[in-house]
Parts: C-alpha cells; sequence; structure tokens
C-alpha cells in the first residue's frame, strides 16, 4: 500500500512539473500577453466594420492551458488529506469525502483523470457553487461534449423561399467556446420585442433572436433593436442578444439598413419603443395577409447559434434564474442516469402560466407557492393542456426544491403523453421543425415530436428548471379563421407530411402525431 502511495503521488508530481513548464514555456514564447483583438467585418465577410469581437488564438491557448492547470490543482487539492473542520458542505457534491485510496485505486487501473468513473468525477469537479461554472467543470465539459466551435461571422443566406441575415447584429460576446454555455434561441415579429429584456436578465446567456421582418416591416425591426441596445438602462442586450432577420422573397425590403451604418449612431431614448402599443393591423405582414412561419424562424435561431446546448424556446417564455450554470454542472457531473443511458436525449423543461397582476417566480418554492393560491397554472391548461402535460408533472409539482439540478424523470412521448409539445434544452443533432408550418396552422411541432419518439429519445426531465410564460392567464378563444387555417395544416401533415416522415424515419408503435 506503501509503495502505491508513492507511484500516485509520484504520478501526481509529474502531471503537475509537465503543466508548469508548459505553462511557462508559453509565456516566454511571446514578446506580448495575448489580449482582444477587434476585427472590423462587413455583411459580406470582408474586414470594415468594428462591431464584433474575437479572441486571439493565443487567448484560447492561454484559457485552455489556465483550464488544465486548474483540473491538475483540483485534482492534487482533493487528494489532499482534509480534516472534517476543513471540508465546506455548502452546495457541495460528495467529491470532498473522496479519500486517497479510492483516487489510487482509480489511477492504477489505467483510468485518467477526466475517467467517467463517478468518484472520479467529483472529486475533480468539488462543486461548491451551482451557479458558477468552475475551470474544472469547463475543462470536464470540453472533454465530455468533444464539440466543435463555430464561427461568428454575418451571412446572408436562402433558407427554401426565405432569404436570411445571419448574425445581422451580433452580440459583443464575440468568439464563444462551443461548450461554456447554452443558447437561448428563439423569434418573434418585432411587436413581441417587449419580452426580451426579461428574458435575458433571467437568462443570462447568449441568446439567438431571429425576427421575421417582411417588407416595410424591416424600419421598425431595426429601429426595436436599436432601441434594445442603447436605451434598456444595462448592457445586457447588447452583451448577450445576436439578431437574425429573414423574409421571404417575394416580400424583401426595398431598403435594408446597414448595421455597420446605423449602429454608430446611437438611438433617441426620449423616444417610445417601437414595439410598444403596436397596431398589428398596420404592419406589413398583416397587410400582406402573411402567414407566421414559425418553424422557419425557429431554425434559424437554432442553426446559428454557437453552443453545443440550446434551448429552443418562444420570446415569451422566460426562463428561471440560474438555469445555465447549474444544468452544465448537472451535465459535468455526468452521474445516473445520463451516464447509464444509450439512447439520444433531450431535457424537457416545466412550463407554467401567471396571473398578469403578479411577479414571474424565481424559484420552484416561489412557484409552487403561486400553483398553491391559484395565481399560476400549467402551460395552456384552459387552450391544449394534452400538449404541454409532462410525465410526472403532478410530481414534479409536489418535489421540493433541491440545491442542484438533477434528472426527476425520464419520460417518453408515448400513450397519455402522446401529443406532448416539449420545449427544451437540446443539441444541433436533434431534428428540425418543418420549414413548411405556419404559426397560425397550430400544432407546428407535432411532427418534430413524432420524429424523436420514433428515434426513441430519452425525455429527461429537469427538477428545478422551469420557463413561465409573460404574465397573462390565456384561454381558449374560438376564432373561425385561425380555425380554418389549422383545418388546412393538419390536412397538409396527414397526407404530405407524415407520409414524408414515415419514409425517412420508419415508424414505431405507441408514436403518433
Amino acid at each position: 500500500m506503501v509503495t502505491n502511495r508513492r507511484n500516485f503521488i509520484f504520478r501526481v508530481s509529474i502531471v503537475i512539473n509537465i503543466a508548469v513548464l508548459l505553462y511557462a514555456a508559453m509565456h516566454l514564447s511571446g514578446t506580448s500577453a495575448p489580449g482582444v483583438e477587434w476585427v472590423p467585418i462587413t455583411v459580406d465577410g470582408s474586414e470594415r466594420g468594428a462591431d464584433v469581437r474575437f479572441f486571439r488564438d493565443e487567448t484560447r491557448n492561454e484559457t485552455e492551458m489556465r483550464t488544465a492547470e486548474s483540473s491538475v490543482r483540483s485534482f492534487e487539492e482533493s487528494t489532499s488529506q482534509k480534516t472534517p473542520s476543513t471540508i465546506s458542505t455548502t452546495n457541495k457534491t460528495a467529491s470532498s469525502t473522496a479519500s486517497i485510496a479510492d483516487i489510487e485505486k482509480i489511477i492504477l487501473k489505467g483510468q485518467d483523470i477526466s475517467s467517467d468513473a463517478d468518484l472520479a468525477i467529483e472529486t475533480l469537479l468539488d462543486i461548491v457553487d451551482e451557479n458558477a461554472l468552475s475551470d474544472a467543470t469547463l475543462a470536464r465539459l470540453r472533454t465530455l461534449l468533444s464539440c466543435n466551435d463555430k464561427d461568428f461571422l454575418p451571412v446572408y443566406h436562402q433558407r427554401g423561399e426565405f432569404w436570411v441575415l445571419k448574425n445581422y447584429v451580433r452580440a459583443d460576446h464575440g468568439t464563444i467556446l462551443c461548450y461554456e454555455t447554452i443558447t437561448y434561441t428563439t423569434h418573434a415579429g418585432f411587436e413581441f420585442l417587449d419580452n426580451v429584456l426579461p428574458l435575458v436578465e433571467r437568462w443570462m446567456a447568449p441568446v439567438s433572436l431571429a425576427i421575421h421582418a417582411p417588407g416595410a416591416d424591416i424600419m421598425p425591426t431595426v429601429n426595436s433593436i436599436r432601441y434594445l441596445r442603447d436605451c434598456s438602462g444595462n448592457d445586457l442586450i447588447r452583451q448577450f442578444v445576436t439578431f437574425h432577420v429573414f423574409f421571404s422573397n417575394k416580400h424583401i425590403p426595398s431598403d435594408i439598413p446597414d448595421p455597420n451604418i446605423f449602429l454608430t449612431t446611437s438611438y433617441n431614448c426620449t423616444l417610445p419603443p417601437p414595439f410598444s402599443n403596436v397596431n398589428v393591423s398596420t404592419t406589413y405582414k398583416h397587410q400582406k395577409g402573411l402567414l407566421y412561419p414559425v418553424n422557419v424562424a425557429r431554425n434559424v435561431a437554432r442553426e446559428a447559434a454557437l453552443t453545443h446546448y440550446v434551448l429552443a424556446s418562444d420570446i415569451e417564455l422566460y426562463p428561471s434564474p440560474n438555469l445555465v450554470p447549474r444544468f452544465l454542472n448537472m451535465i459535468a457531473r455526468n452521474a445516473k442516469p445520463l451516464n447509464t443511458s444509450t439512447n439520444p436525449k433531450i431535457f424537457p423543461i416545466s412550463i407554467f402560466e401567471v396571473d398578469a397582476k403578479v411577479q414571474v417566480p424565481s424559484t420552484k418554492t416561489e412557484l409552487q407557492a403561486m400553483l398553491a393560491n391559484k395565481s399560476a397554472i400549467p402551460f395552456h391548461k384552459y387552450v391544449c393542456p394534452d400538449c404541454h402535460n409532462i410525465p410526472e408533472g403532478n410530481q414534479w409539482m409536489k418535489a421540493a426544491e433541491t440545491s442542484q439540478m438533477d434528472i426527476f424523470h425520464v419520460g417518453k412521448r408515448q400513450g397519455k403523453f402522446v401529443h406532448w409539445e416539449p420545449i427544451f434544452i437540446g443539441t444541433h443533432q436533434d431534428p428540425d421543425y418543418d420549414d413548411r408550418l405556419s404559426w397560425e396552422g397550430k400544432k407546428d411541432k407535432m411532427t418534430q415530436g413524432y420524429i424523436l419518439c420514433v428515434k426513441n429519445y430519452d425525455f429527461m426531465i429537469l427538477n428545478n428548471a422551469f420557463l413561465t410564460h409573460k404574465p397573462g392567464i390565456k384561454h381558449y378563444v374560438k376564432n373561425a379563421k385561425r380555425d380554418q387555417l389549422a383545418g388546412k395544416q393538419t390536412s397538409f401533415v396527414n397526407k404530405v407530411i407524415m407520409p414524408e416522415i414515415k419514409k425517412l424515419f420508419g415508424t414505431k408503435s405507441g408514436c403518433a402525431l
């Protein structure tokens, strides 16, 4: 045992020495400290404007080295002898109780410090604050996800009949490493942009927002973007929100403002927001009788996201705070059932509505109190309860809030949940939404849900995370025109889309629209 302990200490010493030498060599190799560079880029990709930032390769190398060094340091510290009086238990995992002998066994079996063994992972991570991401956690996510970083450049491209101005106005965050955060992907017409600030204040991470701006709607769209960036009272929207614009090739605006020009002039914040008190009948979309291409918008926003994980949601759904770090800490821990499920997986989030006169809840405990006094209800309870009726939903609402995020229940889109339209954290590998379906035609996410079922996805419902609709409880209102459009869309799905899906993905017992 003494020999084994000496071998273990010797191995750790080698790792530490190599990390220190590499770190010193990196600093000695350059004549100046790596920094942040502002690179001017125009809409067509040429270098001109000055509205986008990215980190130099040296900066990323330094970050990666610092992360590796921190991981080694955390490993060394976690294997040192600790007395009970020196161990903090506040929001920590069981990592603090791991012994040198336990870690030694893992090393001697030939497993490295990024092993999937629960004990090694928890010992390395030693998560003290669930609302933050440590260097060790980020290093673990980088290894676990093995994702690829994406370019953050403005691009004009076509998506079917639509022109997409991808990254039309970019957030100031610059390049993002694919594993370090989650992107909230969403969509709207300009008249719904009052929701951007409350959404970002709760999300506090990148937002990819696709705006439908056909014809003359481009100007109130641009002015709304300017207002949000200049007049919101803080820099959160500048820091986090990237705006994409799209429109049909039959309704291209006569003039498309250049962000490199209009962003140089501050908006007059004494004017009311262009999105306040909008008379919908005056919009170009309404005057031309256009349908809202909701799934094109969803796909545009999701495709542009820079991160591995994305939350594809609606702009009026506000997330519970600290969802991003809590989720990624859960992923890094990689505990059961995450590390035992071999099926593809998504992470549905429970959704609720609240009365127009109350504040949106920030914690599950607050939400439970509001459910008890009837100021909150499950989402679309009076519109389409089956669409968002989640497995173990009643148990979820009764279960107490916990100190960390975990998987509450693993469900399937089958049985009484066969019509479930989940909103979930997923990845770029998940099925797209069908571009041909409009919001007015209803049930626009059902085809994606069917594919998820056929492909045997595990629906890993999160225990503490939730979404809350903008205050105001919805009730079903009969709309003859929309009912007619819904009938046509349902017929199109049954006669055209479903035969296509069955040929491409097959069928599975229990799966239905």
